[in-house]
């Protein structure tokens, strides 16, 4: 296998632009070659086998669809309130609208890993290891609440994001603004 990390991490990121669009199904080595603009059969040289792409794609969608260090900084430097972690979210959710297809390809994976036994042990071992860095993140803050806070914040965002980034016309904008204070307010 290449060993290029740039080349590598160009053809994981027209991979999850493959997956946003096409699904899947849709997610071959010549359609992530043709994706990255790169001579047919790269991908192919990169990773092994399809599994291996989809596991590759996992763990980097979160890479992709994290803050950078600058704005995090940025944003921490207000207390650790409830309205710190109402920006924290809304700049999650504004995050996810710039990358879009990013979210998308994690939902269709998470699909896809309900048919793939070792995609889906990859992904969850992936996502756990966020969400229990994102509960360490909030109480190390000194953030209000505790794990139990934390981890209800997460499901109903992820509820919230599906809904907003599938059907966005199913909640107004100012429906959404609304519920993330709610959610924060009542958790």
């Amino acid at each position: 296998m290449r060993s290029n990390p740039t080349r590598r991490t160009a053809l994981v990121n027209a991979a999850i632009e493959v997956l946003a669009r096409e699904g899947a199904r849709g997610l071959t080595f010549r359609a992530v070659d043709k994706e990255a603009g790169v001579p047919s059969g790269t991908a192919s040289n990169y990773f092994a086998n399809r599994d291996e792409l989809l596991r590759q794609v996992g763990e980097h969608i979160h890479v992709r669809l994290a803050p950078s260090a600058q704005r995090l900084a940025k944003t921490m430097a207000a207390p650790p309130d409830k309205s710190l972690v109402e920006r924290l979210l809304r700049e999650l959710l504004e995050r996810l609208e710039v990358d879009r297809t990013g979210y998308l390809a994690l939902l269709e994976l998470r699909l896809e890993a309900t048919r793939r036994p070792e995609l889906q042990a990859a992904l969850t071992k992936t996502i756990r290891e966020n969400l229990e860095r994102d509960v360490r993140f909030h109480l190390d803050a000194g953030l209000p609440g505790d794990r139990t806070t934390v981890v209800s914040l997460y499901l109903a965002m992820s509820g919230l994001m599906v809904e907003h980034l599938t059907l966005p016309d199913v909640l107004p904008e100012e429906e959404m603004t609304n519920l993330i204070t709610a959610l924060v307010d009542r958790a």
